[in-house]
């Protein structure tokens, strides 16, 4: 027992130990990187939904917590105080929804700031400072836009956009690495991601770029007379098949089993994936969103109904204008007025691996007072809207047709 001790207590001076070096080193980061002596702007673009980290890359020596600003634009009055003047904010991703607060959707940890599902709107200047208003470091961050992105099929030899060119610049896209691929066993699909990209001479100095004279399409340090050309590009995504192999679960060895587990799998239908099952049911007519769970935008994510694969080459958001069904740029499956046939189960693969099942079942609704926000409110106002103006249409111009028939043969009679 005295031994057992012993070794608790040397287990845990080593843990402070490590603790204790793990801060110095930290320290010694800071040391080795000095600030510098005109704040610069580190460029840096992502897609919308996406989460990411800036990094505080230097700061004094004497400085033990820094304070995050935002500003839209460089010199704007309007500057946001991200984080409190402890720097201590620490926010759970987990509660994070879309829609969510500006203010919600970010946390300070070890000097870092952490923005979660980031927004077009988010796109500005973040600087890392102290409570006083002294910056150490700077960001030019660029959050394109998924909506109204371009789609590029290899499988139907769909290409990319092509880059485009003039005078003092050049436009194009820059590709991330293929995603893993979000089926395993069967045919699956992969997501290549495309931001796009500006070449000038003619960039402002005070921003800092990876590669000489490039920056994101949505960065400050573009001039205002190219903005209006470059804003006319959107992001891209292309998507291709692709099949891999599942990994096999190693067998348990002979006589592991035992008989309890034998008669467990008595009645057991082995063409049921083994995935945990969520019940929901759904009234008739409203919209639902599923999402997959511990998956994020940037993940490669499959959505399956019972034996139907929901391809995205069939039901990614934008291929139909009058999707029902459709899979979002944030991997997240919509229903929109669901139907009688949208019974069954969903399943979710996340990064080639079948992880979650989603059984829906429809049901009626209860009398209740109908009010404006109810989707089928909305559709049935819409229609009744886009008939009356398509019946104006042809009643005008009905009428419009017969005064110049009139017109044209009076003149004849007379």
């Amino acid at each position: 027992m005295e031994m057992r001790l012993v070794e608790i207590a040397i287990l845990l001076r080593t843990a402070d130990v490590l603790h204790a070096f793990a801060i110095m080193e930290k320290e010694d980061v800071f040391k080795k990187t000095p600030c510098p002596a005109f704040l610069m702007f580190d460029n840096a673009a992502y897609l919308a939904d996406m989460s990411f980290e800036l990094p505080c890359n230097c700061k004094p020596e004497e400085v033990t917590s820094v304070v995050w600003y935002f500003q839209k634009s460089m010199g704007s009055r309007q500057t946001k105080v991200l984080t409190d003047f402890d720097g201590t904010v620490v926010t759970d991703s987990g509660h994070i929804r879309v829609g969510s607060d500006m203010l919600k959707r970010f946390s300070i940890r070890m000097f870092s700031l952490i923005i979660f599902q980031a927004q077009v709107e988010d796109s500005g200047h973040y600087l890392c400072g102290t409570k006083q208003g002294d910056f150490f470091y700077g960001y030019d961050v660029d959050v394109q836009p998924s909506k109204g992105i371009t789609v590029a099929f290899e499988d139907r030899s769909q290409h990319p956009q092509k880059d485009h060119t003039e005078k003092h610049f050049s436009v194009f896209t820059t590709f991330w690495a293929w995603s893993k691929c979000d089926r395993c066993g069967v045919r699956g699909e992969q997501r290549r991601i495309g931001l796009c990209y500006v070449k000038s001479a003619y960039l402002y100095p005070r921003y800092r770029t990876v590669t000489a004279d490039v920056v994101s399409c949505g960065s400050r340090s573009i001039p205002v007379r190219f903005q209006g050309t470059v804003q006319l590009r959107k992001p891209e995504i292309v998507i291709r098949s692709c099949l891999r192999p599942c990994i096999k679960k190693k067998d348990p060895e002979e006589g592991v089993l035992s008989i309890s587990n034998l008669i467990a799998k008595v009645g057991h239908k082995p063409w049921l994936p083994t995935v945990p099952i969520q019940f929901h049911k759904q009234l008739l007519g409203s919209g639902l969103i599923i999402a997959c769970p511990g998956a994020r935008p940037e993940h490669a994510v499959a959505w399956d109904k019972d034996s139907a694969r929901l391809y995205r080459t069939s039901f990614l958001i934008g291929v139909n204008k009058s999707m029902r069904v459709f899979i979002d740029h944030g991997n997240h499956l919509h229903i929109r007025f669901t139907q009688l046939n949208d019974r069954g189960t969903y399943y979710c693969w996340r990064e080639g691996q079948m992880v979650a099942g989603f059984r829906l079942s429809i049901g009626y609704r209860g009398h209740r007072k109908r009010t404006l926000d109810d989707p089928e409110t909305k559709y049935a106002i819409k229609a009744i809207l886009t008939s009356y103006v398509l019946i104006t249409m042809v009643f005008v111009t009905i009428h419009v047709c017969r005064c110049c028939l009139y017109v044209f043969r009076c003149p004849a009679m007379g």
